[in-house]
């Protein structure tokens, strides 16, 4: 989960639902008719509770660039080699240092770190000597994603 980035889309939805609030109430209100001022307060709310869930769950994609690496990207295998916990998470995983032996088709192997929060559910996948599945970015072999 990419709390920033939802902490920022969360600060600029309730800024601009500050600045639509002030503008209705300093002069929308005077205009309106009669008895439909509770109404246009319920369709306010609503509306910036629908648009804090849209936000949020926006906010929570991937990356673009990620999202090009997990389509585009070359397929490989990595053997895990070491392990080193680096702490928990907020969503009660583990924050977690994986030295990779990896292998792409068509290149030689070569020794790569990720740094990856692995869920309490996944745990007995992520262990010494154990293979998973990457993806490696074709231009930068740096740059790596492991496919659970």
């Amino acid at each position: 989960m990419n709390h920033q980035r939802i902490v920022a889309t969360v600060c600029f939805i309730t800024a601009g639902y500050i600045f639509v609030l002030a503008l209705w109430l300093g002069w929308l209100i005077d205009h309106s008719p009669p008895g439909t001022i509770p109404y246009q307060l319920i369709g306010i709310v609503a509306a910036y509770g629908s648009a804090l869930g849209i936000g949020m769950m926006l906010a929570d994609r991937p990356s673009r660039s990620d999202r090009r690496l997990a389509r585009r990207g070359l397929e490989g295998w990595a053997r895990i080699e070491h392990m080193r916990p680096l702490g928990h998470t907020v969503d009660n995983g583990e924050l977690t240092e994986l030295d990779l032996s990896l292998t792409v088709p068509g290149s030689d192997s070569y020794s790569g770190t990720v740094i990856y929060e692995v869920q309490q559910e996944d745990i007995d996948r992520f262990v010494v000597g154990e293979t998973v599945s990457v993806r490696v970015d074709p231009r930068n072999r740096d740059r790596i994603m492991l496919c659970p």
